[in-house]
């Protein structure tokens, strides 16, 4: 019974999510990504917790996922700041190479 209501809960969020993403304007889309950095960082404490802990190899395969899942997350979200925080600076116009006279 835990298993139905565990997936029917998933089942859910996902749901929930993918219709609350939807509804972010692209303008807002990046700094909640880059917002939501420090959250993906709890995550990936969390899952570093659940991968240390002796209770069952599965448990310690999937901490091993989550790790590797929430790493991916945070690199990612950092990236796409970066990427934002460049739309923002100014660049320097490139000057012309003087051609030498032979």
């Amino acid at each position: 019974m835990t298993l139905v209501i565990s997936l029917t809960l998933f089942v859910l969020a996902v749901f929930l999510g993918i219709e609350l993403i939807s509804k972010v304007p692209p303008t807002l889309h990046t700094p909640l990504m880059s917002g939501s950095n420090a959250i993906s960082g709890i995550t990936l404490i969390g899952a570093l917790v659940s991968a240390g802990t002796d209770h069952r190899a599965l448990t310690t395969w999937l901490g091993f996922a989550a790790v590797v899942l929430a790493t991916i997350n945070v690199v990612g979200g950092f990236v796409v700041t970066n990427r934002m925080l460049e739309m923002f600076t100014t660049r320097k116009p490139k000057r012309p190479v003087a051609e030498t006279e032979a």
